[in-house]
């Protein structure tokens, strides 16, 4: 169960911790919970756990097969295809 608490800190920390936090990505409530749980496991050699980077796509796009980009009514079309696809769909 999460809860909710109020901390008082010296407005230097305060601003370094935000800092840190948006430099990292993450929020300061994260940046805060790492730390507690270092400080609590007595380990003060253990690093904080490893984030999680989002994989990147390894498509190297292009047109599809059969489309002119210098006709505008074939990239149109396939606009439209893929509209009503969409909707068949629902939007997913």
């Amino acid at each position: 169960m999460i809860e909710r608490t109020t901390v008082r800190l010296p407005r230097e920390l305060l601003r370094r911790a935000k800092r840190k936090a948006a430099d990292e990505g993450r929020t300061l409530t994260a940046l805060i919970e790492d730390g507690l749980r270092l400080v609590v496991s007595g380990d003060t050699k253990a690093s904080p756990p490893k984030r999680v980077m989002p994989r990147v796509s390894k498509a190297t796009g292009g047109l599809l097969p059969g489309v002119d980009i210098t006709k505008f009514s074939d990239i149109q079309e396939q606009d439209d295809l893929e509209y009503a696809e969409r909707l068949k769909r629902g939007f997913k």
